[in-house]
């Protein structure tokens, strides 16, 4: 095992699963085998923190005093949740860091799960070293997003609820592999509308680099040849381990890519 300072737990918490490792900080990769639970029923906040137990349990770090990040798919700005698209509505304007913190009776560092996820392709993964806007996208339950400016990263971004023009519904109800899932939708049914919403992010942003996460990414072979796009597009280097391994990154702070002075309107 890595030396303390080189190593930590990260928890990645998603609409429909919570994941969790060891990962070694140096080289980005586990150091554990990752342990899954299913999000509770509802995804009420008492439910989450008993999962977030379970998993630590699991991994026999619950009473150890190593670094511990936490990823959430939720906006989030000073430790607290400011928005609930997967979860329950009360996450929304909740005091989650301190709720985790006093539950687990540690201290933590909590941010955006997609965030984190960018955080790790930029430091391990296929971020590593671009310059110009680098745009990566978790395609899961939901749709979430990092922005990534030479080697910055502008928090919360939520490209997933970009709005699709004539339609009640977001991009991210419309276009996330749940709903691939949901309508039965086979690969070229589904790039069809990734191609609408990826064209629809390039023509917003104009980006040098797009990357694909989230656990379909492991499929990417099926979709992403399938899109006719200006702008390079490549699977996560991390894939759906990225939030775990950018979680365990920030453990321990902030990290100076991570631009929390951004405020949002």
């Amino acid at each position: 095992m890595a030396k303390d300072k080189t190593r930590a737990v990260g928890v990645d918490i998603g609409g429909t699963g919570i994941k969790a490792a060891i990962v070694d900080l140096e080289a980005g990769t586990l150091l554990s085998d990752r342990v899954k639970v299913a999000t509770p029923q509802g995804a009420e906040p008492e439910d989450v923190l008993t999962a977030v137990l379970t998993v630590l349990d699991t991994l026999g770090v619950r009473e150890d005093a190593i670094p511990l990040g936490v990823a959430f798919p939720a906006i989030v700005k000073s430790g607290r949740t400011l928005s609930a698209a997967n979860v329950s509505q009360r996450w929304i304007g909740f005091e989650a860091e301190k709720f985790f913190e006093d539950g687990l009776g540690r201290d933590i560092h909590f941010a955006n799960d997609a965030d984190v996820a960018g955080v790790a392709e930029m430091r391990y993964g296929a971020a590593r070293g671009i310059q110009g806007l680098t745009i990566l996208t978790t395609l899961g339950t939901g749709i979430g997003s990092a922005v990534i400016y030479n080697g910055v990263l502008i928090p919360n971004s939520e490209l997933g609820h970009l709005q699709r023009a004539g339609h009640k519904r977001d991009f991210e109800a419309w276009t996330a592999y749940s709903a691939m899932e949901r309508e039965t939708l086979d690969w070229a049914q589904w790039a069809e509308r990734l191609q609408v919403y990826y064209s629809h992010v390039e023509f917003l942003f104009t980006p040098d680099l797009f990357i694909v996460g989230g656990g379909v990414s492991k499929h990417a072979d099926q979709f992403l040849p399938l899109l006719k796009l200006n702008t390079p597009i490549v699977p996560a280097i991390h894939r759906n381990n990225a939030g775990i391994i950018g979680a365990a990154a920030l453990s321990l702070g902030a990290a100076p890519e991570l631009d929390t002075t951004v405020t949002r309107a």
